[in-house]
């Protein structure tokens, strides 16, 4: 198994009028075909930014890209030119996003907004593109896709507008698929449908994903690697066994403790993670986390560890041992 995706100290920031949004803070990892990899984080850590500057769809001004590289195929999409970054973006990786009423165009048609892809990127004529489009719509389980094809946007519930943007998505076969929360505004019985569907068309078509999401309970049955993200940083990284089985970074630990589990008692309460994130325009000199973490040390206040690895496949960016001291 090779590697799709390698993405190295990816840097984002937004110059506002209040001064620079550190969004993204020299991140890096690697993505093997055909894995799923979480990244996981409470609102505004920087989970999407992230994503979104692999894409190049940074909207700039305020947003741009820094520093840093983003390898697909060996091929650096920070450097190549707009034309070719368009050739890859929806056929080579697809993205499909958390609200799916702003991300489909309420006056054109289901049709028009499938075949769009298919036209452009596999050389369709329009009569080939609506055939496959009908298909692509029975695979992700719409009913009666043949008659409910021409319908607009707002003729679909929210779970089936998702289940759109998933065919779009794939229409071209991608390597890469990239979901941005794309479950958060649904119900859970319609979450897991969606999931199912996914894990399904990955085993089919045998594409990678990388899964956005602040629900853990989510990444658990899907990723096999999670990746926790936090003021920018990347903070832990491990395969979803040892995350969950053995956290190693206090924020970790701490969004373990606020899930609610199946095997915990009325009585006993979730443990909330005390404080707020730092202010990404002001972010305080050493650990990030620092402020709320109830192991801090005076060195966590001082200097901002990296990613270390501790275990096999296990890489933690902390300077206390929570399993025993400092390390």
């Amino acid at each position: 198994m090779g590697t799709l995706l390698q993405v190295r100290g990816l840097k984002t920031q937004f110059f506002t009028q209040d001064g620079v949004v550190n969004a993204v803070n020299g991140i890096s990892y690697d993505l093997n075909e055909g894995e799923t990899l979480g990244i996981v984080g409470e609102s505004g850590c920087g989970k999407s930014v992230s994503v979104l500057s692999v894409m190049r769809l940074i909207p700039s001004p305020p947003g741009r890209i820094v520093g840093g590289e983003v390898l697909f195929q060996g091929r650096d999409l920070l450097k190549i030119d707009e034309e070719e970054i368009r050739q890859i973006r929806g056929n080579k990786i697809a993205m499909v996003f958390q609200d799916p009423m702003t991300s489909l165009n309420p006056v054109l048609t289901i049709s028009q907004q499938v075949t769009e892809s298919l036209e452009l990127h596999m050389g369709m004529d329009k009569e080939q593109a609506r055939r496959r489009s009908i298909e692509l719509l029975e695979m992700v389980n719409i009913p009666e896709a043949a008659d409910r094809i021409d319908d607009y946007p707002h003729q679909f519930s929210g779970g089936m507008r998702q289940r759109v943007m998933i065919a779009m998505g794939l229409s071209c076969n991608p390597q890469l698929l990239i979901a941005d929360e794309p479950t958060t505004a649904l119900d859970v019985t319609i979450q897991a449908q969606i999931i199912d569907i996914i894990k399904r068309l990955k085993q089919e078509m045998g594409m990678a994903i990388i899964w956005i999401t602040h629900d853990l309970g989510i990444i658990a049955g899907l990723a096999e690697r999670v990746i926790v993200m936090y003021a920018g940083h990347f903070i832990e990284e491990a395969g979803v066994k040892d995350l969950y089985g053995d956290p190693r970074h206090p924020y970790t630990l701490g969004l373990l403790r606020s899930v609610p589990r199946l095997d915990q008692t009325i009585k006993e309460k979730l443990i909330p993670i005390e404080g707020m994130p730092p202010d990404l325009i002001d972010m305080p000199p050493g650990c990030p986390f620092a402020p709320r973490c109830v192991y801090a040390i005076d060195r966590c206040l001082e200097e901002n560890p990296h990613l270390e690895t501790v275990a096999p496949r296990h890489k933690v960016a902390c300077w206390v041992d929570i399993t025993g001291g400092e390390r």
